[in-house]
């Protein structure tokens, strides 16, 4: 399960990524949400601070948590938290380029990504081409109606 540090990411993404450096905090969590169904993780992002007012912008973003720390504490604080209370903390993949998170997960053996490497994988996953589907055709043959159209063409008597 990823935890990552919303602000650390969002601060990250310009200085690598010139095309995305006016990307918002619900435009990242729809980003990441797309990257976490697609590689069959889920995740939570943690932002500072209290958040909008009007949170509904994050109800419906599929496979990622949206959280916000709270007026007095830091993101960093909760997911040094959640780290260390974790019953499984080798599962985690801690997203932030901060030392002192990053400090905190090789402590209890979880996987630490720096925020830069973790946006070039969702963005490497994002752009990458899918395999086209298949017509039906293929699998189930031509109907009947195709198939004398065909050999109609082709003028075979069948």
């Amino acid at each position: 399960m990823y935890i990552i540090d919303g602000h650390n990411l969002l601060y990250a993404i310009p200085k690598i990524d010139e095309y995305a450096a006016s990307i918002n905090d619900d435009q990242l969590c729809q980003m990441i949400s797309i990257y976490l169904i697609l590689t069959r993780q889920s995740g939570e992002i943690i932002f500072d601070g209290a958040g909008p007012r009007d949170k509904s912008r994050f109800d419906n973003i599929n496979g990622l948590e949206v959280s916000f720390a709270g007026l007095g504490t830091d993101t960093d604080s909760v997911i040094e938290d959640k780290i260390s209370t974790s019953t499984a903390p080798k599962r985690l993949i801690i997203v932030s380029s901060d030392r002192r998170l990053r400090k905190a997960a090789r402590a209890r053996k979880a996987v630490s990504i720096k925020s830069e490497n973790f946006w070039n994988n969702v963005n490497k996953q994002l752009n990458r081409k899918r395999p086209k589907k298949e017509p039906g055709a293929k699998r189930h043959g031509l109907s009947d109606s195709e198939t004398k159209q065909w050999l109609d063409y082709f003028g075979i008597e069948k």
